[in-house]
């Protein structure tokens, strides 16, 4: 069994884990590894051959496929040493990897610092509870735009899509293109589950019908669906009796949330936060675990890639200065609680002593409202929805203001003039 030091080493090659790399390279880390279980780096971005990625870091409207490969060049470039087709499949306390590929058999390593950036997961049928037959026909939009964009098939001809999550809208598009017949977009919750923009390029331009406060309640078909029964759902979100209707279709996709995939944080010891699914982490992204951080999806659901670069080279910039044995100043302890219908707020510790960026969701949508930050600032926002993250940069001055003995900062979300 092998047993190698390195400096910092990062699980996950998507945007995540190459932004991290980079950037702990750039920041004077010598040893750099990249542990990808995947032939290739990029995570899922060569499938997503759809544009709108990289508006805000490149300010360039670029495909998925090639926002990926400014980053893979980049990678190359740096000297980080890429590790694919590794599947990790231990971490500890003590930050001990085990990892195996075909090549080298098992391997261990004993990295300074570790950077998390393995991603997410789609929730998959059996977390949504679905009555009816188990036919085929039934997959994930994630899987759906892989067996498209880079397989070439066509997943069916009649198709319905559960969850109006961004890449089953983005997938209803592209299955139209293809000549698939989109029979409608259903929704449980009263609103959208994914961007505007995308609700009106994808579903509104090619007049896809999208059913809100509707689910399905019962899957048709023993070895190929053959139709869906969709119902109007209630307030407490249980179908209204007598609103059912069948629907014909060859085909069923899930865009029904994602799920952030952290199995290895959990062996590790790594606290997680049972809202957003990921890591406790402070403002340097680094979690309860000394000189183990996360950043992108693993961390928190985004609903914008430069956004995951970006929080990514803040955990990868901390990761390199823990392993140069550098002080990455005061540890948070100060708590930042959610108050007024606000859902979560990452990093959920601060030390008060550096400049943050604080990412947070809402409960539910809502018009001309301030966001209010304790007693540090406030800020009027037009329009808040659950799907948009909202993304708020809090300067070291401003956070002077932050008394030495406070403890906890409640972060809320109201109407303007209290209504």
């Amino acid at each position: 069994m092998k047993l190698q030091d390195i400096d910092v080493a990062v699980i996950g090659a998507g945007p995540a884990g190459m932004a991290a790399a980079i950037r702990a390279r750039e920041a004077g880390a010598e040893n750099v590894i990249i542990m990808e279980r995947a032939e290739e780096l990029g995570g899922l971005l060569h499938q997503c051959v759809h544009n709108g990625f990289g508006l805000l870091y490149f300010n360039e409207d670029l495909t998925g496929p090639e926002y990926g490969n400014r980053f893979i060049e980049k990678v190359m470039d740096t000297g980080v040493k890429p590790l694919l087709e590794t599947m990790v499949v231990k971490l500890t306390e003590d930050r001990q990897i085990g990892a195996v590929n075909a090549k080298e058999g098992f391997i261990t390593f004993r990295p300074k610092s570790v950077v998390l950036a393995m991603g997410c997961r789609e929730r998959s049928r059996g977390a949504l509870n679905i009555p009816g037959s188990r036919p085929s026909g039934v997959l994930t939009a994630g899987t759906a735009q892989r067996f498209v964009n880079v397989e070439g098939f066509l997943p069916g001809k009649r198709i319905v899509i559960l969850g109006s999550g961004d890449i089953g809208m983005i997938m209803a598009r592209r299955l139209t293109l293809e000549g698939a017949k989109v029979e409608a977009v259903v929704e449980i919750l009263p609103y959208i589950g994914g961007l505007i923009r995308n609700e009106v390029q994808c579903l509104h331009d090619f007049d896809i019908p999208l059913y809100l406060q509707h689910t399905v309640t019962q899957i048709h078909g023993e070895e190929r669906v053959t139709a869906v029964t969709i119902a109007k759902v209630d307030a407490d979100r249980n179908p209204v009796p007598g609103t059912q209707r069948k629907i014909q279709c060859d085909s069923l996709l899930l865009s029904a949330g994602l799920i952030p995939e952290n199995e290895l944080s959990l062996m590790a010891g790594i606290r997680l936060d049972p809202v957003t699914g990921g890591a406790v982490v402070d403002e340097t992204r680094q979690t309860n675990i000394a000189g183990v951080f996360a950043g992108g999806n693993v961390l928190h659901v985004h609903d914008l890639v430069d956004n995951v670069s970006w929080e990514s080279e803040l955990a990868g910039e901390s990761a390199a200065k823990f392993a140069m044995e550098r002080d990455l100043g005061e540890k948070g302890t100060i708590n930042l609680k959610a108050g007024t219908n606000i859902r979560y707020i990452v990093p959920q510790t601060i030390s008060g002593q550096r400049d943050t960026t604080l990412y947070m969701r809402v409960n539910e949508p809502q018009e001309n409202v301030r966001i209010k930050i304790g007693d540090i600032m406030t800020k009027t926002v037009r329009a808040v929805k659950p799907s948009e993250m909202i993304k708020i940069e809090l300067s070291s001055e401003k956070l002077q203001k932050v008394n030495k003995e406070t403890k906890e900062i409640i972060v809320s979300c109201e109407k303007r003039g209290g209504k």
